[in-house]
């Protein structure tokens, strides 16, 4: 028996087989992946020796849907008809109740809501249980989120918001990095230099305050000058209306998340 199967080969799909596969959460033979592309499988396979590369989904102890939320329905009966204990849902906007209908009943499952950064091991993932998922079943989805970043429980209620926090803002973020490297440029860096210095001044700053027992508050002020040069800066920052428009851009995602949920 399979132990877990991917069900989507995408760059999600991939990230998350390589993670497990990098922490050593099951050995190759114990790994599948499904994937309808002819090409793509042939990419899959090539990259993970061992790992079983299926068109479509085989008996396997666990399921990890990586599919577009359009094929959700679908997949999940095909899944139901293969067999599985369980499954882990990373299909935005697909409730546990619909998965729960589709499937027929029987399979435990575990809605999770990841970003992009998975893809290099850094990802922030939320997830929250079905109906019938139990404690056990929600600690078999942490084990796989956990191989490629961090992860928090949240009720299904809150899936919404994470999706505007942390679904979305890696957008946002490479928002940041491409103004600063603008501004850099505009008084007077070489843009090669700008970039460098924007990237690292973002990824240094994310782990210092991930280190700090401060908070982000207080690193702020603990680099902030009276009369000088940050705080000149943050004060433009601040008439532009940025804490605002952070604000908006949060709550206009979540929002945006519910419409798609209920579409």
């Amino acid at each position: 028996m399979v132990r877990l199967q991917i069900v989507g080969g995408g760059k999600m799909g991939e990230a998350l087989l390589g993670g497990l596969l990098a922490a050593g959460w099951a050995p190759p033979e114990q790994l599948a992946v499904v994937e309808r592309l002819a090409e793509r499988r042939a990419a899959l396979a090539q990259a993970f020796p061992g790992v079983a590369v299926l068109d479509r989904p085989g008996a396997c102890a666990g399921a990890l849907l990586a599919v577009k939320p359009s094929d959700a329905g679908e997949t999940c009966r095909e899944i139901a008809l293969a067999g599985t204990e369980r499954l882990l849902s990373i299909a935005a906007g697909v409730t546990t109740a619909a998965l729960e209908a589709a499937l027929g009943g029987g399979v435990a499952v575990v809605r999770a809501m990841p970003n992009t950064p998975a893809v290099v091991g850094a990802g922030a993932s939320a997830i929250a249980p079905g109906a019938s998922a139990g404690p056990d079943d929600l600690d078999w989805a942490a084990s796989i989120l956990d191989a490629v970043g961090v992860v928090v429980r949240v009720h299904e209620g809150q899936l919404d918001a994470v999706t505007g926090l942390s679904g979305s803002g890696p957008a946002y973020l490479f928002l940041v990095a491409e103004s600063l490297i603008e501004a850099g440029v505009l008084v007077g860096l070489p843009r090669e230099v700008a970039e460098v210095l924007a990237v690292q001044t973002i990824k240094g700053s994310a782990q210092l305050l991930e280190s700090s027992d401060e908070h982000a508050a207080a690193l702020r002020a603990a680099v902030t000058s009276p009369g000088g040069t940050t705080a000149a800066g943050l004060h433009a920052l601040e008439a532009g209306g940025v804490r605002a428009a952070v604000l908006d851009a949060v709550k206009a995602a979540t929002e945006r998340s519910r419409q798609l949920g209920q579409a």
